[in-house]
């Protein structure tokens, strides 16, 4: 094998790797939260949906789902849902972003001839497509009823399926929520 051959073949399959690894890492959720320190979570016990005036929320049944996901992951952290009283009121706010994806692969290009020597470069080509992609943004937070100021705020991000598959759509809201409430309370600094 002649050393063009295989510094090509190398680069090729760096970029391979690099493109599958990159693919990857845009499947899964982003996750980011923040929190105002000094907070004492531990008194936290119940909370109350409310909505945030002039914001579009998704249409009914997927604003349920994302609901009962976060209900299901409060629960699993003590926390009550209550109309009286409660001690965090708790909002959500969606968004979908669209990004452009560029995707380029090359095709030809390696030596050919008798024995592999004496021949010519073959012709190389390089195909670029694009495509839209739809990023969905969920963020959560939450407001201390006591104080009226904001003590916890989560975000997830993840690139959006076609959404076809309803038991999917729930899966995926479901893994979400359980992955952004996973900090949540905070962690204690000793």
């Amino acid at each position: 094998m002649k050393m063009g051959t295989t510094n090509r073949t190398a680069r090729v399959a760096l970029i391979a790797g690099l493109l599958l690894a990159w693919c990857v890492a845009a499947s899964a959720q982003d996750i980011r939260y923040n929190f105002l320190q000094g907070t004492d979570f531990s008194k936290f016990k119940t909370y109350k949906w409310v909505q945030i005036p002039n914001v579009q929320y998704p249409n009914s049944i997927l604003d349920d789902q994302i609901k009962r996901a976060i209900d299901a992951q409060l629960a699993l952290k003590g926390l009550s849902k209550t109309e009286d009283n409660p001690d965090l009121y708790v909002t959500y706010q969606a968004a979908i972003n669209q990004e452009k994806q560029w995707n380029s692969y090359s095709t030809g290009g390696d030596m050919w001839g008798w024995g592999g020597w004496g021949g010519w470069g073959g012709m190389q080509t390089t195909t670029t497509t694009s495509q839209t992609i739809n990023i969905g943004t969920l963020n959560l937070d939450m407001y201390d009823t006591g104080t009226r100021k904001q003590v916890w705020r989560g975000e997830a991000s993840k690139t959006l399926g076609s959404g076809k598959d309803p038991a999917k759509v729930e899966k995926n809201i479901n893994k979400a929520m359980a992955k952004l409430l996973k900090k949540y309370p905070p962690p204690v600094k000793s």
